[in-house]
């Protein structure tokens, strides 16, 4: 007996339009498997995410261009998004101080229904323009900041609204979706699109669409980050030391960069009030037996343009 309930045109046509509301055909008896079965069934759903980021990756590029260069004449990186997509540009921008220490208000999260959306539905906050619109307006935007809409479907009018608002007031605008026919890409400068086609429980988007928004916003940050100088090979070299795991990495990072011990190391963080880089820069200068000063290594430090690699280069 077909158990299937008939739906209606409109509903019809809205599913033709997002890949994410279409019926997954290799996840439709998952209801029917023993537990490790759907969970591989799963799994293999999530494998094909990053083949899919893997073919984004020309479109992702020139948004984390577009970000190093705002942020190197003084702009700053916003996001804007709805429900899960929101949630998460609210994780990356809230962990980037702590791990590339910039300041709080560099990279900035805005989500459909403001904080209370963070962990509860706000009922209807993504269909509503207006709070788009003024969303913007407390974000104090200005020309050459980038700001990135968030919307696995790209139909959310909140996102849609704040992005054709910033384009206003001279804004880069990007996005990351998961609809290539939607209407976010459409108003955007640089459209990020990732089809990762049906999810495995139709319409779930913090699955599959929410795995590949994820990892393109670790691509943005991170990449921008690292052209920024943030890092030094694969070491976090601006860390801020706010809790004991970040204390004792600081502390392995200053050893091992700078050829000390960790005692020795500890004791380089504590002139620097902390400071990865500038105690690198002692520790190496101190190595080669031409030991200089904490005012020395920033020097050396703002004229390399806070990158390490530059400094190191020239001991």
């Amino acid at each position: 007996m077909d158990q299937s309930v008939p739906v209606k045109e409109s509903e019809s046509l809205l599913v033709d339009l997002i890949p994410t509301e279409q019926n997954n055909p290799r996840t439709q008896d998952i209801d029917l498997l023993p537990t490790e079965s759907m969970l591989e069934r799963l799994n293999q759903e999530d494998q094909s995410v990053a083949i899919v980021v893997q073919a984004a990756i020309p479109m992702i590029t020139p948004v984390v261009d577009a970000i190093v260069n705002s942020i190197q004449q003084g702009g700053r990186l916003f996001y804007f998004g709805a429900g899960t997509s929101g949630r998460l540009g609210v994780l990356d921008a809230s962990e980037c101080p702590p791990t590339y220490g910039v300041k709080p208000d560099l990279v900035q999260a805005f989500i459909a229904g403001g904080e209370k959306a963070l962990r509860f539905a706000v009922e209807g906050a993504e269909d509503s323009a207006e709070l788009g619109q003024e969303d913007i307006e407390k974000a104090a935007l200005k020309a050459g900041d980038v700001v990135v809409g968030l919307s696995a479907s790209g139909g959310a009018p909140y996102v849609i609204a704040a992005m054709e608002s910033a384009q206003q007031k001279g804004c880069v605008t990007a996005c990351i979706t998961c609809n290539p026919k939607s209407q976010l890409a459409a108003v955007v400068n640089l459209p990020i699109v990732v089809e990762v086609g049906p999810e495995p429980i139709a319409g779930s988007t913090r699955m599959k669409s929410g795995t590949a928004q994820k990892l393109i916003l670790n691509m943005l940050t991170t990449g921008a980050m690292i052209q920024l100088g943030k890092t030094y090979r694969n070491f976090m070299v601006d860390v801020q030391t706010t809790n004991k795991k970040l204390v004792l990495r600081a502390k392995r990072i200053v050893s091992q960069l700078g050829g000390v011990s960790q005692e020795q190391a500890e004791k380089l963080l504590e002139q620097t009030q902390s400071q990865v880089k500038p105690a690198i820069v002692l520790a190496c200068y101190q190595q080669m037996g031409r030991p200089i000063t904490v005012e020395q290594a920033n020097e050396l430090l703002k004229q390399a343009g806070g990158k390490l690699r530059s400094v190191l280069e020239k001991i």
